[in-house]
């Protein structure tokens, strides 16, 4: 059984709700109905409802279970913003404001996830990374314990000599700019729980530099190295090298030569990048030149879970990310 397709039974058996906030995007829409179809999650859309239905018709997809949901009088808006103004309200907002700030379908449906009325939520089909993150953190917030969110590139390559049979996990690729030593310690440590989550065997996580155990002396080396120091101090239990460049962490070869007997060398199946310019760029060139899937980036941190699409996402792309999200939900909350 494939990748995917194992992705696809978990989520089957992890029966969560999963809202769409574009509900009227048409590659959403497809999603939408694929998702229920298959038996994924059970699907929410939000927006108006003649509106989906004519994309729906024009598409000629049958949306079948697919729920569609639009705010429906007074009642339901007083919900939402009293249970907005629970988690933003000590930032000064005003009951007026979060009237104003609810009209974006995308907070709508955080707020709706953070309540409970459903356990996950997919975006940016047509929205920013920006936008998402913005609602994901008003309406949801970040995880006892978290100083911050990241995010993570579940990677299926056709090199099946690297990591799990070319499963790899990549982070941060769509978050954090320039994360400090302690900030990139938190990265490698939510992508190992992560990458416990989705990859076959125990995360070996390399840290990425330039430079492979101080062989070039600069700050941002330096800065890796520290945040390996921090990684293994917090989790002892933990595989995790660094700094160390690609080719030690993928190479046994080069490995034996830049890293000898490092656990991680030669044989990472996480690649933590030192910013977020390295990993973006990483992840994007292994995507189009090696013709990897990049599925994601799929958020870590959060109190409950809330992921991003690339506005260039496929409808199998939006699948599989709901696949994702509700397994994510069904992971016991801390």
């Amino acid at each position: 059984m494939d990748v995917i397709a194992r992705i696809h039974d978990r989520a089957r058996a992890a029966a969560r709700r999963v809202v769409l906030p574009e509900g009227t995007e048409p590659r959403t829409i497809a999603a939408a109905a694929a998702a229920a179809r298959s038996g994924l999650a059970r699907i929410t859309l939000l927006g108006r409802r003649d509106e989906i239905a004519a994309v729906a018709r024009d598409k000629g997809l049958d949306l079948g279970p697919v729920e569609i949901a639009e705010p429906s009088g007074e009642r339901d808006l007083d919900e939402a913003v009293r249970a907005y103004l629970e988690r933003a309200g000590r930032r000064g907002i005003t009951p007026a404001e979060a009237r104003e700030h609810l009209k974006d379908p995308l907070l709508w449906g955080a707020v709706g996830v953070a309540t409970g009325r459903w356990d996950g939520m997919v975006a940016g089909a047509r929205s920013t990374t920006a936008a998402t993150l913005r609602a994901a953190l008003r309406g949801v917030g970040v995880r006892a314990g978290v100083s911050r969110i990241s995010s993570f590139m579940l990677m299926l390559t056709a090199r099946t000599d690297l990591a799990e049979g070319g499963l790899m996990v990549f982070a941060d690729c769509g978050v954090n700019v320039e994360p400090t030593a302690v900030e990139l310690a938190e990265i490698a440590l939510l992508t190992a729980e992560s990458a416990r989550e989705f990859l076959p065997a125990a995360p070996r996580v390399a840290l990425l530099s330039f430079s492979t155990r101080g062989s070039a002396d600069d700050p941002r080396a330096r800065k890796v190295a520290e945040a390996a120091r921090i990684v293994r101090a917090r989790a002892p239990e933990l595989v995790a090298d660094g700094e160390l460049q690609l080719d030690a962490a993928l190479v046994p070869a080069v490995a034996a030569s830049k890293a000898p007997g490092s656990a991680v060398g030669g044989k990472a199946n996480v690649l933590v990048f030192p910013d977020l310019g390295s990993g973006n760029i990483g992840y994007k060139l292994v995507e189009r030149i090696a013709g990897a899937r990049a599925l994601g980036p799929i958020l870590q941190g959060l109190e409950r879970p809330v992921n991003d699409l690339s506005r260039g996402c496929s409808v199998e792309d939006i699948v599989d990310v709901v696949a994702i999200t509700a397994i994510q939900a069904a992971r016991p909350r801390s």
